[in-house]
């Protein structure tokens, strides 16, 4: 399966959010994500993504985690790859098998997450409000599951048209990763 995704910084996030629960209840959750790579760098040097992700539902106390593989991107405009994710039980022993596997943590980081899920244009997507807390403002991630690449461009169309309809333009659209802005954020901070 393929994530079509777009991302955008928010101007209003308050009007986004209220727009978002007139279409569908959304669900709180923290991420805590973990991003590994080799040492080398050439899961990064490839484009691919490596993460185990642990997350608490406010609402119900839940936790779980996710391991997720993410192949270099097939539209360069969105950034939109092919994604592989599966629920794991136990955190860290999924933890150990990478390391032993010869990954190690390239970086770890907080989301604060707000999602919805809803249809729109026949098909199902999930818009996420995000807040990282090392980072300024607030961002906003639609998504939708396509077969194959062929797919991508008419279901990035369709979530223009949501990103439209919630009051979000599309020079706010950004392809800056959250773990690129985060490491970056973390080398500007003062040393004491």
């Amino acid at each position: 399966m393929i994530e079509a995704e777009l991302k955008a910084r928010v101007r209003a996030p308050e009007a986004v959010a209220r727009a978002l629960e007139e279409r569908a209840e959304g669900r709180s959750e923290t991420y805590q994500d973990t991003y590994y790579d080799r040492p080398d760098g050439s899961l990064r040097a490839r484009d691919e993504e490596l993460r185990l992700r642990f997350v608490v539902d406010h609402r119900t106390g839940d936790r779980r985690a996710l391991l997720t593989f993410k192949a270099a991107a097939v539209d360069a405009a969105s950034g939109s790859k092919p994604e592989y994710e599966t629920r794991v039980e136990d955190s860290q022993i999924t933890h150990a098998i990478l390391e032993h596997l010869g990954h190690v943590p390239a970086i770890v980081f907080e989301k604060r997450c707000r999602s919805h899920a809803f249809e729109a244009y026949g098909r199902q997507m999930r818009a996420t409000l995000v807040r990282v807390p090392e980072l300024d403002g607030t961002f906003l991630e639609i998504e939708t599951l396509v077969q194959g690449e062929s797919e991508v461009g008419a279901a990035l169309h369709d979530i223009r048209a949501v990103l439209a309809e919630l009051g979000v333009a599309l020079e706010d659209l950004t392809r800056e990763l959250y773990t690129d802005a985060v490491a970056a954020a973390r080398r500007a901070e003062p040393h004491t």
